[in-house]
């Protein structure tokens, strides 16, 4: 097993664990831009987000929202919102793109962070993830490089893995000796390290170094299964040990690995088949019925069940039971042809889009992206065919790119929708904007009549004039209030009627009386004098900011006349735009979709029709075993003529 057929839960939780510190790597600072240990547990983390759209972007992140995030994110970043984040932006976006397998994007997009001149932690986790990219998609050399200027700066969980890394390199290149050494830098029960073991192994056993590869795979198959993926693995290693040992012809040795297997693991079907022709080896058929009698009982959909029918007959031959022999080997060609019909109707079923169309209605999901998985089978005709099927590492992947194909044709299609809306709310907002601009004209000419903003400004003038002509003139009188303007008029009106009197005695107290009123009213403006001048002042700029914000306001109407309907004009613009580029890339979504719904269903197909000359080629055997039969028992009856006198 290659480390890119491990099972789809351990490549999820890998991923998941890669993106997530890629995540921290960008939100984890402190003060000056310390870098926080990427190990540690991301709920465990409280970053200060300081850009809310960012911290937007990171929600959708943490709810597993992965498509809402990374476009939410690329719209804030590309209106600027994201200003305090930038290089943080930037690597978790790399890590969402990652996540899609955009992996030339995320490779520039970390490759520039480094040249940048990060500090030496954040450049070592960039040049991990960089190599960790281009080993994932082939492309060796370059990881090398990338992997070579890994500093000594990265934390425990991502050194461990570079170790994995480094490897998993060498094993690509056939250097399996040096890749041992690598491995042994590892600790004995580190989860991850078992499955390059096993891998090294295997590739030793296949490269001649079966002493080498046989220690390895026992490291790995005597080993303690903590857990159900663990326990597997010890059964797989367990498995390839004793096929290892049947070509080697050490049957006993091969009992010995394949008795460790569990009867209720996934590789229980090859265990009983090898078990089986150990003890045949060893020249032991009655023993070896025993396991493929079991075995021969089990799914046909197994090609360990299919061989296991030939396996019982033959069997039977050795015995020299060849009565048993014969109904065996017919048995199992009406099995196989029964099998070679249900594939038959498997392989139309695929082709009529059923697979796709029963795996995408038994498995919805919110968003697209690698971490969705296959949970529920599909309504099919013989659904057992699935289990090798969907087992395929590149099935996985071209049914995923098929499924995201589908959420995108949606995805633009609801924004087509969405596009109908806007154009809805533009037409509204146009007939408001031609009901309301008549009345409000009306009302600003009425503003700039000779009552209006001119009439007000004239106002104002005479107003500040005699504002300054009162304060230069000391003039208390000109801020009196009307009960003491008032006074002042009767005191003036009552010196007249004294002046025109002057003559008559008796009113000469009248006159002192008048004085001494006259003298009090004076005194008390001259009291309130400073106080009223500054409200005064006050109170004139206030009229100013008024006329000021009323110009503004007009200037602003005068403009909004010109350019709010070239507003509209550029919303509608934009609007036919997007609808135009929508509706481009609907067709292109679709078309693609059914290549890729052809390519997946062919895949699928193509096991099925493996499956059907695997199936020929034991029908051959069958035959060829019968016609063998006939031949012995023509030749017995010929022999016993013969004998007769």
């Amino acid at each position: 097993m290659s480390a890119s057929n491990r099972s789809s839960r351990t490549r999820q939780r890998a991923w998941r664990r890669s993106l997530v510190a890629l995540a921290i790597c960008a939100i984890g600072t402190v003060g000056a831009g310390t870098p926080v240990d990427a190990a540690l547990a991301a709920e465990k983390m409280r970053p200060v987000v300081e850009d809310p759209h960012y911290g937007d972007s990171l929600f959708h992140f943490y709810q597993e929202h992965y498509f809402s995030s990374v476009t939410s994110l690329m719209v804030s970043q590309h209106f600027n919102r994201v200003a305090k984040h930038v290089d943080e932006a930037e690597v978790l976006r790399g890590g969402l793109l990652l996540s899609y397998g955009l992996h030339r994007e995320a490779g520039q997009i970390f490759a520039q962070l480094i040249e940048k001149s990060a500090p030496p932690a954040v450049q070592d986790r960039a040049w991990f993830y960089l190599a960790k990219i281009r080993y994932q998609r082939g492309f060796l050399v370059q990881a090398n490089e990338a992997l070579e200027k890994v500093g000594k700066n990265l934390p425990i969980d991502l050194e461990e893995e570079r170790v994995l890394l480094h490897a998993n390199l060498l094993m690509a290149q056939e250097a399996y000796a040096e890749a041992a050494k690598v491995l042994a830098s590892l600790p004995k029960n580190h989860s991850a390290s078992q499955y390059v073991r096993y891998n090294l192994g295997v590739a030793l056993i296949k490269a001649g170094e079966v002493e080498d590869g046989t220690s390895m795979l026992e490291q790995v198959g005597r080993g303690r299964g903590t857990d159900e993926e663990s326990r597997s693995l010890r059964d797989r290693a367990n498995v390839a040990l004793g096929f290892a040992a049947l070509q080697q012809q050490r049957p006993d040795v091969a009992k010995i690995a394949l008795e460790r297997v569990r009867l209720t693991s996934m590789l229980a079907n090859k265990a009983l088949l090898g078990f089986g022709w150990a003890d045949a080896e060893a020249k032991n058929p009655r023993r070896a019925l025993v396991a493929w009698n079991e075995l021969a009982g089990r799914s046909s959909s197994e090609a360990a069940v299919l061989e296991a029918k030939l396996a019982v007959p033959y069997a039977y031959t050795e015995l020299g039971a060849y009565g048993q022999a014969l109904d065996g080997f017919n048995t199992a060609l009406d099995k196989f042809d029964a099998e070679s019909k249900a594939l038959d109707e498997s392989i139309a079923a695929i082709r009529s889009g059923a697979l796709l169309t029963g795996l995408l209605d038994a498995n919805p999901g919110e968003e697209m992206g690698w971490f969705w998985n296959i949970r529920t089978l599909p309504e099919m005709p013989h659904s057992d065919h699935l289990a090798q099927v969907l087992a395929q590492h590149e099935f996985q992947e071209s049914f995923k790119n098929y499924r995201d194909l589908n959420f995108l044709g949606r995805n633009l299609q609801t924004w087509l929708d969405k596009l109908v809306t806007f154009e809805d709310m533009l037409a509204n907002r146009r007939k408001a904007y031609a009901q309301r601009l008549p009345r409000i004209l009306e009302a600003a000419r009425s503003q700039t009549g000779q009552t209006g903003l001119g009439a007000l400004q004239k106002r104002r003038d005479t107003l500040a004039q005699d504002l300054a002509r009162a304060e230069t003139q000391l003039d208390a009188t000109a801020f009196a209030d009307t009960k003491q303007a008032d006074m002042l008029t009767r005191i003036a009106s009552a010196r007249e009627t004294l002046k025109r009197n002057a003559a008559d005695p008796t009113l000469s107290e009248a006159a002192e009386q008048l004085r001494r009123v006259a003298g009090a009213l004076t005194w008390q403006l001259s009291q309130d004098f400073p106080t009223r001048l500054w409200e005064a002042k006050k109170a004139l700029t206030a009229a100013d900011s008024g006329l000021a914000e009323a110009r503004e306001r007009e200037a602003a109407l005068s403009r909004a006349q010109v350019e709010e309907p070239a507003r509209f004009n550029a919303f509608d613009k934009r609007i036919a735009d997007l609808a135009a580029r929508i509706r481009a890339l609907i067709p292109r979504v679709a078309a693609l979709r059914g290549e890729q719904q052809i390519h997946v269903q062919e895949l699928a197909v193509a096991e099925m029709v493996r499956q059907k000359e695997r199936l020929g080629d034991y029908a051959t055997q069958a035959r060829f075993a019968v016609a063998q039969l006939h031949d012995r028992a023509h030749l017995a009856q010929e022999a016993e003529h013969a004998k007769q006198p």
